[in-house]
């Protein structure tokens, strides 16, 4: 019998398999398939009226740049995202199922699915997804962010590619680029002129295309900036009042003054 308003369930009894069947003593997939497309970078990070979520665009193959223009933070419902690295078409996946799993709990019980319900669904999916991640051709490796209704305050968490799940107290990150990400958060967060908490959503922006340009400068995966192409990151806030989308325009005045030349 159906488990009143969990889509996933529901998904499962109509034959739905996330990542597809697996076989013992089946011929080796990195055999059959071509290097598989990967993205990179993701991170999030505690401001004061919030978290800021944000992605760069590239997505590679080995070593050729597949896209350019890749959507990384994901919406999930009006108070959580989830930000992706790894492969895309698994992620992609992943985050429709989620998606549309709180949009049917919603309209099943007449109120939002709990922060932690969201979190236990998008550990599920991973869990589920095992298979294809050892087998090299689904490994995802998500950082999930939102806003706790119950509690009142934002959250952060992120997970290795089999499911386990770790909360991100100020920061959290995922992808090729986020060793630099990592080091310079840690050091801003604990060193800096003020802890990462008490950022403004300016300064936190400013921090954010920082980070990703230093973590292109290290890593060729990660995409940065192209002025040339008017190509900028992903950028999302998250606070009480929901999800809102920082402007390419308002992204390219603030890399122009506080990062192109800032002295």
């Amino acid at each position: 019998m159906t488990r009143q308003g969990d889509f996933v369930q529901l998904l499962k009894e109509q034959g739905y398999q996330l990542g597809g069947p697996y076989r013992e003593g089946a011929v080796s997939v990195s055999t059959m398939l071509p290097t598989l497309t990967d993205g990179t970078t993701v991170f999030a990070m505690k401001y004061n009226a919030g978290v800021i979520v944000a992605g760069d665009r590239r997505a590679t193959a080995g070593n050729m740049v597949m896209y350019d223009r890749t959507d990384k933070v994901l919406e999930l419902d009006r108070f959580s995202v989830m930000a992706i690295a790894g492969v895309p078409a698994t992620a992609f996946e992943m985050a429709r199922i989620l998606e549309h799993s709180f949009k049917y709990y919603r309209r099943s019980q007449l109120q939002d699915l709990s922060f932690e319900g969201k979190l236990r669904a998008l550990t599920k999916l991973l869990k589920e997804n095992v298979p294809a991640a050892l087998a090299g051709t689904g490994a995802v490796v998500p950082v999930f962010a939102g806003y706790d209704q119950q509690r009142e305050t934002t959250k952060i968490f992120f997970y290795d590619i089999l499911g386990a799940e770790f909360e991100g107290v100020d920061h959290a990150m995922s992808g090729s680029g986020s060793p630099t990400i990592r080091g310079i958060l840690h050091y801003v967060n604990r060193w800096g002129e003020k802890p990462l908490h008490q950022y403004s959503e300016e300064e936190a922006v400013t921090l954010v295309l920082r980070l990703l340009t230093s973590a292109a400068e290290f890593d060729s995966a990660t995409g940065g900036v192209d002025r040339e192409a008017d190509l900028y990151p992903v950028v999302k806030r998250i606070t009480k009042d929901g999800i809102h989308t920082i402007p390419q325009a308002d992204l390219k005045v603030a890399f122009e003054a506080t990062v192109l030349h800032h002295v």
